[in-house]
This record gives structure tokens, C-alpha cells and sequence, in this order.
């Protein structure tokens, strides 16, 4: 039978639409309402099924994958598995990722006959409720109810994603997904991008490079979008070197600018970031914001909001005083300006005079008990070109945000989601599509309990992690912010707990660390075991986090705490 006389099924057009947008991996949770759509995907020759312990460690292990890959997928059943999917797909939304959130759904039948189904909220016939939840948290959501509008409103889901670089939401009766369908068109209707309007871009960079000529001071100030973008990121490099100006880049863009660069002057984050960032974007008279995020976290509870006229470029518009244009693409308009703008190294020579000088760094001895700083010094000298550093909500964003990357090392944070627990199932996804990458994850203890189960998932298939797990015993960040006993949690055996994901087939490591030396130790035993992942239990004081997160942690407070105004009361 030829491939054109072969039936061919919604999960098939789905299938064959996911392998040609460059998903290899699609992460799932089984269901009764998406068996017969797993089956389609397990039948595709270029998709490989990867199993996961449960909804949300689903969604962010895809979340993760999207970090990698550039589009990613999460397939699950109906408002049981989906609700929970939600929290990841909240992520990805807040974080500018394409996930593609597939669920199945009822029987296209029980809604007419009003049938109470299981794995719902028992309203009989009332089944768009998760469909309308969706809607809240995705850039195009469908539910698909008849096999022939399969193929329309599946593409329009996943173009939408891919242009919007957010979240989509697919549904899927269970009786549909082995539902006759037409063969999918060329994938081009699907994955050509916008380009920019060719006046707007060339009225945008004309009118950006008129204001920028009457300014003495500007400074590039570098956000998480630019990677979001596509390309963006050497576009802004020649735009950076062309200015010959200082460039500082947030926290949650922390490796988007070559830290190596000599034009790079830190992280910018008020009073916790580095170098002389916080001092350069204070004295500068024009702020070049591109991709940039300014929330209550990045912002240190909007104490280091810049106080002068801002000009940003985002991934689809550019904005500066007096002037707005649209459909102008981040990384045409990097290019485009890179060629209109005159040299001026004004910043860079006040940074030669502001630049701090280099930290003296403290090497502990072998029995020394182990300390936060020294975590931080053994973690830095293993950062190389092929690294990926994921760094969890916490004191673990401060560690990782002072330490320096080499050039061709990454880093992953979830600043603007902020979910605990992300970094164990994000890195789990991400390294499945970067398996020639070394990745490290940096999580506490509080964190690691909320989506241990992952670890399994990396021990089922063979996912080389090094999780360098610090054991505080509790929520520090949390501390920091307001303190109480809900902020203590119950201590676990963490390194014994890699025999249990092992189930006697598994080589994954479990190990402790209560000095320097058996962290060196176990370092070096991690960088060794290729075929799962090495859990490095760090015991630390409980008192013993970084002046950063203190700091951090009292501002955020302060603006938690304001007063309504008068009326909200």
C-alpha cells in the first residue's frame, strides 16, 4: 500500500505537523481520553515519546524543551491532566515559549446526550470549561469537533504559537484522533515568519538614530525577549559594537551578551546586580531597552526602575519618546540601526573608571565544612563553552547570577513565573534535546521536593544531570521575604533517594556533601557517569545565603506591604 493510499487520521495530521516544525521529543502523561492519540504520535518515525511522572512535571519538562528546541509539545488527557498542565504552560506563556499543549477530550457525543463524564466537574454536557480556561493562558486556543476542520485549526494553533512565541492549546475528542483526515499541506503555511514592514523599519531606524545622535551617554540594556526573538542576539552584538557604548543585561538575560565582551558591564539589578551595571544605567542619558522586563522582582521591588526617557525595541514593535512603530521585528531592527549610528564610547570609558576591581576569591580547605561561597567557586570552575547552568527560584538566582560564563555556556532562570521546583523537570526537557551539552542544575531543597519525581524520568532515560541539590533545610527566599514557620520543611535523605528512582536497573548517583572536599569529590564523579543523573546532596547552615538575597528579599517585602491607597481599602 503506497504512503497516498495509507488511511490518514487527525493524530496522524498532527503528528506529521509536529515532526515537521523540528519536535524530535513529545512529552506525555496517558489518559483514557488520549490513548488513541498517543498511538498516532508513537507511530511517527521522527517523534520520540518521552513518558512523564505527572501533568506538571510534564508541562515543565516541555517548557524546558522549548528553552532548546525553539517549539516544544505537552500532551495529556482531559481537565484532570490538562488543569495541572496549565502551571507549565503558564511558564511558557510569562517566559516567551511556543509550547503546544495537546489534550484529549470527551466523546463527541456525551455533550448533546448530557452525560456526567469522569475527570470532570460533573456539570453533564458542560465540557468547554477547560477550552475557555485555556483561552486565559495561550495566543490561540482550539477545540477541535469535527475530524474535517482538524487540519485548519491545527495549523492556526501552532502559527500562532510560532509567530507570538507564546503557548497554544489543541483539544481532541478521543473518538476524533482516529477520525479520517486530509494529508497536511506544505509545512511553509505553518512556520514562514512576518518579516517587517519595510517603511516602519526604515522610518523606525532613521528616527532611532536621529534621537540617539543628540545623546551623550547611551547604554544597551539587555532583556529575556532577545532570545525569544530568533537571530536577535548577533544583531545586537553588531548594533553593541557599532555604538561602541556599555551594555548591561538583566538578570533573566544573563548570558544573552557575551560576558567576555569588552563592552559587557555587568548584570543590572539595582542594588544586587554587577559590576558597575547599576551605576552605568543611572548615568546614562538614553536607555536602549531591548527585549527587557521590568517586573517587581527584576526591579528589586521597583526600587531600580530606570528614571530616564526609554527607548524599546521588543520583538514585534519599537517604542521611544514621541514615537511608536509597529510591525518592526527585533532583529531587523538591531541590524538596521547597527548601520545608522555613530561610534561613541562615552560610557565605556566612565566604566574604566567605575569598573570594580576582581573579587578575591577564597578556596576552602578539604575538611572545611562547606559553605554557599564555596559551592559557587567549585560550580564556576567547572562552566565551559558546552555548559548549560539552570539556576532555581531562590538564593540559587543570586549564586548563579554572580558567577561568570564562558563564552558558548548558557543559562536558564524562570524569573517572571517564578515557579519553584521548574529547574528539575526544565533541565530534564532541555537535555534531551541538547544531550552534547553538560547540564547543571543549581535547585534547594524546598524546591527540589515540589517535582522530584522527574529525577526518574532521568534515570528511565539515561539523561546525564548534574543536580547539585542545597540543603538548607527550608524556603529561604521565602525567609528573606517574611518569615514564619510555614517557611521550615520536613528534611529529607536526599542522596538515598536516587536508589529509589534507580529501581534496581538505574545507575544514577546519589551523593552528600558536607565539606569542600566531598564536593570536589562528587563533582568529579558527576562529570563521569554518562548514563543518568548525579544528585549532589550540599549541606549548608541554614543561615548561610548571599547578601544579595537579603537585600533582595527586604525591598520585595517593602513592596508587598504597601498600604492600599485611599479608596482600595
Amino acid at each position: 500500500m503506497s504512503l497516498l493510499q495509507k488511511r490518514f487520521t487527525v493524530g496522524d495530521y498532527l503528528a506529521e505537523r509536529l515532526a515537521s516544525i523540528g519536535i524530535r521529543h513529545h512529552f506525555v502523561v496517558p489518559g483514557d481520553y488520549n490513548l488513541v492519540l498517543l498511538d498516532k504520535l508513537q507511530a511517527h518515525p521522527d517523534l520520540t515519546e518521552i513518558g512523564c511522572a505527572n501533568e506538571l512535571n510534564c508541562s515543565l519538562a516541555a517548557e524546558g524543551y522549548a528553552r532548546a528546541n525553539g517549539v516544544s509539545v505537552c500532551v495529556v488527557t482531559f481537565s484532570v491532566g490538562a488543569i495541572s498542565a496549565f502551571n507549565g504552560t503558564g511558564s511558557a506563556y510569562s517566559e516567551n515559549l511556543p509550547l503546544i499543549l495537546v489534550s484529549g477530550g470527551p466523546n463527541t457525543n456525551d455533550a448533546g446526550q448530557h452525560h456526567i463524564l469522569h475527570h470532570t466537574l460533573g456539570h453533564g454536557g458542560e465540557y468547554s470549561y477547560q477550552y475557555e480556561m485555556a483561552q486565559k493562558i495561550t495566543c490561540c486556543a482550539v477545540a477541535i469537533a469535527r475530524a474535517e476542520e482538524a487540519p485548519r485549526l491545527i495549523d492556526r494553533a501552532i502559527r500562532h504559537a510560532l509567530l507570538a512565541r507564546k503557548p497554544c492549546y489543541i483539544e481532541i475528542p478521543t473518538n476524533l484522533a482516529g477520525a479520517a483526515c486530509v494529508r497536511p499541506g506544505p509545512v511553509s503555511a505553518v512556520i514562514d515568519p512576518v518579516v517587517s514592514d519595510n517603511a516602519a523599519l526604515e522610518a523606525a531606524g532613521k528616527c532611532a538614530a536621529e534621537y540617539l545622535s543628540g545623546k551623550l551617554k547611551p547604554v544597551i540594556l539587555v532583556g529575556p525577549k532577545l532570545r525569544r526573538s530568533g537571530g536577535a542576539e548577533a544583531e545586537l552584538v553588531k548594533l553593541a559594537e557599532a555604538m561602541g557604548c556599555a551594555v548591561a543585561v538583566q538578570p533573566a538575560a544573563k548570558g544573552m551578551f557575551p560576558e567576555d565582551h569588552p563592552q559587557f558591564v555587568g548584570i543590572f539589578w539595582g542594588q544586587v546586580g554587577t559590576g558597575a551595571a547599576d551605576a552605568m544605567v543611572a548615568w546614562a542619558d538614553a536607555l536602549i531597552c531591548v527585549g527587557t522586563v521590568f517586573n517587581d522582582y527584576s526591579t528589586v521591588g521597583w526600587t531600580a526602575m530606570p528614571d530616564i526617557p526609554l527607548m524599546v525595541a521588543e520583538m514585534d514593535h519599537v517604542t521611544f519618546p514621541g514615537a511608536h512603530f509597529s510591525r518592526v521585528r527585533m532583529g531587523e531592527f538591531l541590524a538596521s540601526l547597527s548601520t545608522q549610528v555613530t561610534k561613541n564610547d562615552s560610557t565605556m570609558i566612565e566604566y574604566g573608571r567605575l569598573k570594580p576591581d576582581p573579587v578575591m576569591i577564597h578556596t576552602a580547605s578539604r575538611n572545611d565544612l562547606l559553605t554557599r561561597k564555596e559551592i559557587i567557586r567549585q560550580v564556576q570552575a567547572i562552566l565551559g563553552k558546552d555548559t548549560t547552568l539552570f539556576v532555581e527560584t531562590g538564593d540559587s538566582w543570586f549564586n548563579g547570577v554572580q558567577m561568570t560564563l564562558p563564552r558558548g555556556a548558557q543559562f536558564e532562570i524562570e524569573m517572571q513565573w517564578g515557579h519553584i521546583g521548574w529547574s528539575i523537570p526544565a533541565a530534564f526537557g532541555y537535555a534531551l534535546r541538547h544531550p552534547e551539552r553538560r547540564t547543571v542544575v543549581m535547585v534547594g531543597d524546598g524546591s527540589f521536593q515540589v517535582t522530584a519525581q522527574e529525577v526518574s524520568q532521568m534515570v528511565r532515560y539515561k539523561v546525564p544531570i548534574t543536580i547539585l541539590l542545597i540543603n538548607n533545610r527550608g524556603y529561604t527566599i521565602e525567609v528573606e521575604i517574611h518569615d514564619g514557620s510555614y517557611n521550615r520543611i520536613k528534611n529529607w535523605n536526599y542522596a538515598l533517594l536516587m536508589e529509589v528512582f534507580n529501581g534496581g536497573d538505574g545507575v544514577a548517583k546519589g551523593l552528600k556533601a558536607d565539606t569542600a572536599g566531598e564536593l570536589a569529590d562528587a563533582i568529579q564523579v558527576a562529570a563521569e557517569t554518562r548514563d543518568g543523573p548525579t544528585l549532589v546532596e550540599c549541606t549548608i547552615d541554614q543561615d548561610d545565603c548571599s547578601r544579595e538575597l537579603i537585600t533582595w528579599g527586604h525591598f520585595v517585602a517593602a513592596a508587598n506591604a504597601r498600604p492600599p491607597r485611599e479608596g482600595q481599602a
